[in-house]
């Protein structure tokens, strides 16, 4: 899994949206609140780890995992722990960089994750473990498109980059405009922004949008096409 995009907006808000590509039948629960080390959270919870792919808290911050780093890797059998864990940890962390930055990773499978943070002012990271080093990079508040390594290849990460480029020039950076985008069947549908593959699909698609003070919540379960606007 995933696509994901970031839409840099006037006044240190922002539009990020995830498309999640998994196996149809793996259970997840809705996004909502809970209440962790007395941070509230709110995520989509993965039922079998128990993790989260996208999630936001209390502490001005927000997290979404792609699986993969730079390359595609051959999946071992067990891992010390979920990178939706992983994620979760950073979303209750006081202070992130430090977390991060003392963050053992020997054992996780690799990962990338987005991290936004805007307790003072906006800052856009990345966080790459490529099961040898940790990459982490405080990247500039530009739009961005990330495909995971473990099911585009390099080739057809370049093809969504352009499809991203010319949706860009065409529409404004709105909420409705992006989740368009990520509706998108175009080409072939294994390699879509939308995909579908034997054992692997679209499953769900979660847009979260900073406005100000507020943190505005759109999730779709794509397979039985309903959709649900979390109260914040």
């Amino acid at each position: 899994m995933c696509t994901v995009t970031f839409l840099p907006l006037e006044e240190n808000n922002f539009i990020l949206t995830s498309s999640r590509d998994e196996n149809r039948n793996r259970e997840t629960i809705l996004p909502k609140k809970y209440i962790e080390d007395d941070v509230e959270l709110m995520y989509p919870k993965d039922k079998i780890a128990g993790g989260t792919w996208i999630g936001e808290s209390s502490k001005n911050r927000l997290v979404c995992v792609l699986n993969g780093a730079f390359i595609n890797h051959i999946k071992k059998g067990n891992y010390k722990k979920s990178r939706g864990v992983i994620a979760k940890d950073i979303l209750k962390s006081n202070n992130f960089i430090s977390y991060v930055e003392g963050l053992n990773l020997e054992g996780i499978e690799p990962f990338t994750m987005v991290i936004l943070d805007w307790n003072k002012e906006l800052s856009l990271f990345e966080l790459i473990w490529d099961e040898k080093t940790k990459h982490f990079t405080l990247l500039e508040q530009e739009p961005k498109i990330w495909s995971s390594s473990t099911l585009y290849s390099n080739v057809n990460k370049v093809k969504r980059k352009n499809l991203f480029n010319s949706w860009m020039q065409e529409n404004k950076f709105t909420s409705k405009n992006i989740l368009q985008f990520h509706h998108s069947e175009e080409g072939d549908k294994e390699q879509a922004i939308l995909m579908k593959r034997t054992n692997v699909e679209t499953v769900s698609i979660t847009s979260i949008k900073k406005q100000q003070d507020s943190i505005q919540w759109f999730y779709k379960d794509v397979v039985n096409s309903e959709v649900y606007e979390p109260v914040i």
